[in-house]
């Protein structure tokens, strides 16, 4: 569960701590209070991407970070066992955001890639939008909730992987029949690139290597005079070299450090520097010693350069890739020369990936129409729950007659629904309202959650647009989440706050010339007083506290 969040210096937060607790916790406050923003914050922290408008205006940089007790998440402890990262059950993840937009992240303590980061983040954390419900409509989305509410991962994945060795061995099959049909040309084309870059003989990095040597011997008199004036002026200057001048420098702080310890450091570095002089003469001494004109060399290098540059555009690769380039031919060659077998043992392989691709897709179809079942009448229950008790979902999985094969299986997902008793399903982007489409999401969200593994479920303002009766149900199933696992929830809702085992007040303040957010986490009177607030509007009355204190016990007892 998550323990622990603080927030640095992102958006109006300054600095707000938030210790948390098992169960729902609800965040309610003022409209502009930074309630979103904190939820925000923590998707950065899970690996969202970031930029500079995340740092708070005057601050150098914006730093949040999350705690969480992993003593029971064993797939979370073995990716932090893979990385050596393991902290006996615990797990702090950090991110740090610059003014100019550069992002770094740590997981306990340790640096970590931003995929990484996200990657430990989506087993611990579920995060809902307030404006999920406008991706609801995509068919991707639809598979892949469909998925992971039959807790399908495991099998998605062998489909995608079987579908990916199918493919390469079709794309490789397609290669070889289309070398076939023009072999011999083929052939003797291959032969000759292979001799010309086998004569080549170009090794790795002499490319490189020859760029410089050439660079060195078109500048040797440049090189030549640069290097005996730096050697005049460190070693022989008749006026005064670097060297003779620290000497003397030494000598004269000899003759007096007896009469002063303190110039002990001053007089060992001089004659560190002293050393070091006569080291860099010495080297540039040998550096002209070895410097010499080679007119023959220097037109040895331009040829071979020339070679290289003119291959590497007849291949139509850069020059250190023509290695590369010729390991590709030979492989080439040498399959095109056997052709006949490889096509007989590709055909062979290639029909064994592709049943082996059908199978896994067959056993996914056939749990994709199992959950199909169960997720459509627990949507359509929680449907009935939330105010349209004329309401029918029903997911369809449609099934190739073909055997298309593909990375995702061999079905088409799509949600239908039917917002009023008697009329038919249809897709769910066409018939519902926008209102009925966040209902509808919120039933969605909340029943797909149940299935989820991850210990903490975040839900950001998704009861918008519900009140009344409504919105009671909306939070004891919220509240029923926070049972089984962690709950957080940004709410405007008092009849969703009331439900809550954690109430956050989170507020915005000002001094007239800078905003900052605070985080309270309120009391058992607190609680009464903000519900009341949110009941009653400007003017907080008996009746409105009075109406507060019952919702809050009718939680409780219901609880």
């Amino acid at each position: 569960m998550l323990q622990h969040i603080r927030v640095r210096n992102y958006a109006i937060i300054d600095e707000v701590d938030l210790e948390l607790v098992e169960g729902l916790t609800v965040l309610t406050g003022e409209t502009g209070a930074g309630k979103s923003i904190l939820v925000d914050a923590l998707g950065l922290v899970l690996g969202d991407r970031s930029d500079a408008t995340a740092v708070r205006h005057g601050a150098e940089r914006a730093e949040i970070t999350a705690t969480f007790d992993l003593s029971d998440r064993p797939e979370a402890c073995r990716w932090l066992e893979d990385q050596e990262m393991d902290a006996d059950g615990e797990c702090v993840l950090r991110r740090v955001i610059s003014r100019e937009g550069r992002s770094r992240a740590y997981v306990n303590g340790g640096p970590v890639t931003l995929q990484a980061l996200r990657s430990l983040g989506e087993m611990l954390v579920e995060i809902h939008g307030q404006h999920e419900h406008q991706t609801l409509t995509r068919r991707p989305v639809q598979r892949d909730l469909l998925d992971t509410f039959g807790g399908h991962e495991k099998l998605v994945a062998e489909v995608s992987e079987s579908f990916e060795n199918w493919e390469a061995k079709r794309r490789r099959l397609e290669a070889l029949r289309y070398a076939q049909d023009d072999r011999d040309n083929r052939l003797d084309l291959l032969h000759y690139q292979v001799r010309e870059l086998e004569g080549l003989a170009l090794e790795d990095g002499e490319f490189e290597q020859l760029q410089s040597e050439c660079l060195k011997l078109s500048n040797v008199e440049r090189l030549a005079g640069a290097v005996a004036g730096a050697h005049r002026l460190v070693y022989e200057d008749e006026s005064g070299s670097a060297q003779q001048r620290l000497a003397q420098a030494r000598q004269a702080l000899d003759s007096v450090i007896d009469l002063d310890p303190a110039l002990d450091d001053a007089c060992r570095l001089i004659q560190e520097a002293e050393i070091q002089t006569t080291e860099a003469a010495e080297d540039l001494r040998r550096y002209l010693a070895d410097l010499e004109v080679d007119p023959q060399r220097q037109e040895q290098v331009a040829a071979r350069l020339n070679v290289v540059r003119e291959l590497s555009r007849k291949h139509q690769v850069e020059p250190a890739r023509l290695g590369a380039r010729l390991q590709s031919l030979q492989t080439e060659l040498e399959n095109l020369e056997k052709h006949g077998l490889t096509l007989e043992e590709l055909e062979a392989a290639q029909n064994k990936a592709m049943q082996e691709c059908l199978e896994a897709s067959g056993r996914l179809t056939r749990r994709r129409h199992a959950a199909a079942v169960e997720l459509s009448e627990a949507i359509t229950a929680a449907m009935h729950q939330l105010g349209m008790p004329g309401g029918c979902f029903e997911v369809k999985v449609d099934t190739h007659g073909d055997g298309a094969l593909s990375r995702h299986g061999l079905d088409n997902i799509e949600f239908l629904v039917s917002a009023n008793p008697g009329q038919p399903t249809a897709s769910l982007a066409k018939v519902a309202s926008g209102g009925e489409l966040s209902r509808i999401s919120l039933a969605v969200q909340v029943t797909a959650s149940r299935s989820s593994e991850r210990p903490c479920l975040v839900f950001d303002e998704v009861d918008a647009g519900i009140g009344g009766a409504t919105a009671e149900i909306v939070g004891r199933k919220l509240r029923q989440l926070g049972e089984g696992r962690q709950a957080l929830c940004v709410t405007h809702l008092p009849q969703v706050a009331s439900q809550s085992h954690q109430h956050v007040r989170v507020a915005k303040l000002t001094d007239g010339q800078r905003t900052r957010t605070t985080l309270t986490t309120l009391g058992a009177g607190e609680r009464v007083e903000e519900l009341a607030r949110m009941l009653g509007g400007v003017k907080i009355t008996t009746t409105s506290r009075r109406h507060a204190e019952e919702m809050i016990d009718a939680a409780r007892k219901s609880g």
